[in-house]
C-alpha cells in the first residue's frame, strides 16, 4: 500500500497547479496542501483575457476562479500568495522561499513536491524592449495595463501573428483600435498550413488590421507621444502600444538549478505520470514536455487543458502510484476566433511533417455546418491528413464561421483512438437539419481520402499546381460572376456532350466552388480516357 504523504508543495496555480492542488484535496483530508503563487491571484481564466480588453467579458471579476478564501474554504487549501520559490532542495526535500510583500525568507519541507510555474512570454533583448508602451499578456495584472494604455492610444502594434496575437487584434478593433500585425512567418498562424489561413488573412484586412507579414521586429525607438518599431527590412511603423505575442519560455530555472533533467528546449522531462527526474518532484503545465501520442515523440504543448489534465494525473499518481492512469500525451488541439470566422488544428499539420521526413497523404474538402437547405448553414474547410501506409489519421485542420470546433473535436477524437480514414467515412454523427448533414463533412473527408488511396481521385493541392488545360465545371452565371484565371468553362451538366474540345494528349485539371462536383467531373473524364485530375477544396479555397 502506497504510503499517503502528509505535505504536498505546490509551486503555481492558474490551471495545472489548481488542478492538482483540488485532486489531491479529494484524495486525502489529511494532508497538508500548500500552494506557492508569486502572484497575487492563484486561480484566473488567463484564456479569456483578451476578451475583457475588448470588453466582451465585462465584468473582471468573471476571470477571477478562485481566490485565496474560496480555496481555503472550498478545498481546505494553503494558499500562499505573493510567494516566490527561489530554490528546491533535492536532498533535504525542501523549497526555499521568499515573500514579495516583505522579502522575508523561510524554507518549506515537503513529502511530494509538484512544480507547476507555466511558461512566461518571450521577450526577446532588443534595443528599447523595455520601453512601458512594450506589453505581453501574462496575468490580470497585465491585462489591466493593456486595456488601460489602449484607453489611450489610437494605434496599437502587435507583434506576432499566432493565437493570441489574432484574439488581440479582434478585441481592440472592438473597442476601435487601428491595428498591426508584425509576423515573422509569410502568413498568420504560422501553426496552420498557408491555405488554411488565407481567409482569416482576408478577413483581418477586410476589418481594417494592417498585416505586415515576412517582416521581423529589430528593435524600438521612443518617440515624443509614442514608440517607433523598427523592422527587419528597414521599414518603420509608429504606435501608440506595442503587444508583444511571440511565443513563451519554460519557467523551467528553479528545475535546472536544482538539477532536474531538461528537455532541448529547457522543458522539464516527465514520465507518463508527470514524474521528474527526481521520484519525489512532479511537473505539470507548460512548463514541462510530454509525450506526442501520435508519433510518440517528445512534446511541449502550452495550453490550458493538457494542463489541467496533467495536473490531476501527478496527484493520482501521489496517492495510488502504480494504480494511477498515465497522461496519455498531447495532440494540441487549438482554435480561435478572428471576427466571424474560426479557424483550428489538431494533431500534425503539412508543413511538419514535411520538416519531420514522415510520410503523408492529405486532402481538403468543402461541406456545411448543416444542411445547405436550413437556414444558416455555412460552408466549412477542412484538410485532412493521413498516414499512406495504413490510413490513420495523423491531423486535421478546420476554417469557417460555424461549426469548426466540433469538426476538429471529432478528429481530436479519431486521433486519441488511433482511426483511419476509414473510420472517417463510416462516423455515425448526430443529424438533423438544423445541426448537421446526413454526409457531414468529416464523412466527405474520410470518402475523398478513400478515393484517393483507391486511384478514384487524382488530387491536386491548388491552382498554381495545375497545367494549362483547367476546366471550371460550375454553372455559368457563378463561373462568370469569379472566373478562374486560365479556366475554360464546361457546366458539369453539358461535359459529356463537350468532350471534343479537350486535348486527350494533355491531362484535364477541373475545378467547382466547393470541389465535389470537380471530383464527379474529373471520374467522368477518367471514364472516357483522358488523364483527369481534381483540385482540391474547389474555387471556394483559392481565397
Amino acid at each position: 500500500m502506497k504510503t499517503k504523504p502528509e505535505t504536498i508543495v505546490i509551486i503555481g496555480g492558474v490551471a495545472g497547479g489548481a488542478s492538482a492542488a483540488a485532486r489531491a484535496r479529494r484524495h486525502s483530508e489529511s494532508a497538508h496542501i500548500i500552494v506557492l503563487e508569486r502572484g497575487p491571484d492563484v486561480s484566473f481564466a488567463n484564456c479569456g483575457l483578451p476578451y475583457h480588453i475588448g470588453g466582451e467579458i465585462a465584468d473582471r471579476a468573471k476571470l477571477s476562479l478562485q481566490t485565496p478564501e474560496s480555496l481555503r474554504t472550498l478545498l481546505n487549501l494553503d494558499v500562499r500568495t505573493l510567494t516566490e520559490a527561489t530554490a528546491i532542495d533535492r536532498a533535504g526535500r525542501q523549497v526555499r522561499v521568499r515573500s514579495l510583500t516583505d522579502s522575508a525568507e523561510s524554507s518549506i519541507s515537503y513529502d511530494k513536491l509538484i512544480l507547476a510555474p507555466g511558461a512566461g512570454p518571450l521577450r526577446p533583448p532588443l534595443p528599447g524592449i523595455d520601453s512601458p508602451r512594450i506589453h505581453t499578456l501574462r496575468n490580470l495584472q497585465d491585462m489591466d495595463r493593456i486595456k488601460d494604455a489602449a484607453a489611450g492610444v489610437d494605434h496599437a502594434a502587435i507583434i506576432g501573428a499566432g493565437f493570441i496575437g489574432l484574439e488581440m487584434a479582434e478585441q481592440l478593433r472592438h473597442i476601435g483600435r487601428k491595428v498591426s500585425v508584425i509576423e515573422l512567418q509569410p502568413q498568420v498562424l504560422p501553426q496552420l498550413d498557408p491555405e488554411m489561413v488565407r481567409p482569416l488573412e482576408k478577413a483581418l484586412r477586410e476589418k481594417g488590421v494592417e498585416l505586415i507579414l515576412g517582416d521581423g521586429i529589430d528593435g524600438f525607438e521612443p518617440l515624443p507621444d509614442g514608440i517607433s518599431a523598427k523592422l527587419k527590412s528597414g521599414k518603420s511603423l509608429a504606435t501608440g502600444l506595442v503587444i508583444l505575442s511571440i511565443g513563451v519560455r519554460p519557467e523551467s530555472a528553479l528545475a535546472k538549478d536544482a538539477g532536474l533533467a531538461l528537455g532541448p528546449r529547457g522543458h522539464i522531462v516527465v514520465d507518463a505520470h508527470q514524474l521528474t527526474s527526481d521520484p519525489d518532484i512532479y511537473a505539470v503545465g507548460d512548463v514541462c514536455e510530454t509525450m506526442d501520442p501520435v508519433f510518440g515523440k517528445r512534446a511541449a504543448i502550452p495550453l490550458g487543458g493538457p494542463a489541467n489534465r496533467q495536473g490531476r494525473t501527478a496527484a493520482d499518481h501521489i496517492f495510488l502510484g502504480g494504480k494511477a492512469l498515465p497522461y496519455p500525451g498531447s495532440i494540441g488541439t487549438a482554435i480561435v476566433r478572428v471576427f466571424d470566422l474560426a479557424a483550428g488544428i489538431t494533431g500534425w499539420s503539412e508543413t511538419r511533417l514535411r520538416m519531420e521526413g514522415i510520410p503523408y497523404q492529405t486532402v481538403t474538402v468543402n461541406g456545411g455546418s448543416h444542411a445547405g437547405y436550413f437556414p444558416g448553414s455555412e460552408t466549412i474547410t477542412l484538410k485532412l491528413l493521413w498516414s499512406p501506409e495504413d490510413g490513420r489519421v495523423l491531423g486535421a485542420q478546420a476554417s469557417g464561421k460555424d461549426g469548426v470546433d466540433k469538426r476538429l473535436d471529432i478528429i481530436a477524437t479519431a486521433l486519441r483512438g488511433r482511426l483511419t480514414i476509414d473510420d472517417l467515412a463510416h462516423l455515425e454523427l448526430s443529424y438533423a437539419p438544423p445541426f448537421g448533414n446526413a454526409k457531414d463533412v468529416v464523412n466527405v473527408a474520410g470518402f475523398a481520402a478513400g478515393n484517393i488511396r483507391d486511384g478514384l481521385l487524382v488530387p491536386v493541392p491548388d491552382l498554381k499546381s495545375a497545367g494549362a488545360q483547367i476546366v471550371d465545371v460550375r454553372p455559368a452565371a457563378d463561373s462568370n460572376k469569379n472566373p478562374v484565371p486560365g479556366a475554360r468553362n464546361i457546366p458539369l451538366g453539358e461535359l459529356r456532350g463537350r468532350l471534343d474540345e479537350l486535348d486527350r494528349t494533355q491531362p484535364v485539371f477541373t475545378i467547382c466552388q466547393m470541389g465535389k462536383t470537380s471530383y464527379f467531373a474529373a471520374r467522368i473524364l477518367a471514364n472516357h480516357g483522358f488523364d483527369a485530375r481534381s483540385i482540391l477544396g474547389g474555387a471556394h479555397h483559392q481565397v
